[in-house]
C-alpha cells in the first residue's frame, strides 16, 4: 500500500472520529466564542507534534537496532487498527459535550486546553504509533517521516478549525452529534478493512 495514501486515510479517520478533541473545540467555541475554538484547534495541532516527535525517534531506533521487534510492533499496530475500528463501529453511545459555563478564558488558556487535551490523549498516541509502524520502513527518509507528522498536525488543525467555525452553532452541533452513530459505523468499517490489509501485507521491507 502506498505510504502516503495509508497515512492520509488513517489520519483523516482519526481526526474526524468524534472524541475528546472534538468535545474540547466544540465546548470552547460554544461557551467562549470562535477565537477560543480556533486557538484550541491550534493547540491540538501542536499536541500532535509531541506524539510525532517521540514516535519518529522511537520507531527509527527500533528499525535500526531490532528489525524483528519492529515487525512485531507493526503487526500489533495493525491489530490495534482492527480493534479500534470494531469498537468505533459497535459503539452506540453519543459523545457528551460538557457545556457548563465558567469565566471567560484567555487565548493562552484556550491554546493550552487544546494542547493538553491532545498531548495527554492515549488514543492519539496509539493512532500515531500505529500509523508510523505501518508506513515507515528502513528506506523511508527522515525528512519524509517528518513530513508525515506535519501532515497529521495540519489535518488536525484544518478539521478542528472547521469545527470551531461551523459547528459551534447549536443546531449544527446537535446535527453532528445526532449523526455520530452512522459516522462511527463508516469510520469503523474502513479502519477494520485497513487494519486487515496492513496486517496481511509483507512485514519486511
Amino acid at each position: 500500500m502506498n505510504e502516503l495514501i495509508a497515512v492520509a486515510v488513517i489520519t483523516i479517520l482519526a481526526v474526524i472520529s468524534p472524541g475528546a478533541d472534538f468535545a474540547m473545540v466544540t465546548r470552547n467555541s460554544t461557551l467562549y466564542g470562535r477565537k477560543a475554538g480556533l486557538f484550541a484547534a491550534l493547540g491540538i495541532a501542536i499536541g500532535v507534534l509531541v506524539h510525532v516527535g517521540y514516535t519518529v525517534l522511537g520507531v527509527g531506533l527500533v528499525i535500526s537496532r531490532a528489525p524483528l521487534l519492529f515487525n512485531a510492533i507493526k503487526f500489533v499496530g495493525a491489530a490495534y487498527l482492527v480493534y479500534i475500528g470494531y469498537r468505533t463501529f459497535a459503539t452506540r453511545s453519543r459523545l457528551d459535550v460538557d457545556l457548563s459555563g465558567g469565566a471567560p478564558i484567555s487565548v493562552f488558556a484556550a491554546l493550552r486546553s487544546g494542547f493538553l487535551t491532545n498531548a495527554l490523549n492515549p488514543k492519539t498516541t496509539l493512532f500515531v504509533l500505529s500509523t508510523y509502524t505501518q508506513v515507515v520502513h528502513v528506506g523511508t527518509p527522515f525528512s519524509t517521516q517528518i513530513g508525515y507528522g506535519l501532515f497529521m498536525s495540519f489535518a488536525h488543525w484544518a478539521w478542528f478549525t472547521l469545527v470551531a467555525l461551523f459547528f459551534s452553532h447549536c443546531r449544527l452541533r446537535n446535527a453532528m452529534l445526532q449523526g455520530q452513530v452512522l459516522l462511527n459505523r463508516g469510520i469503523g468499517t474502513v479502519l477494520v478493512g485497513l487494519g486487515v490489509a496492513l496486517a496481511l501485507a509483507p512485514m519486511g521491507h
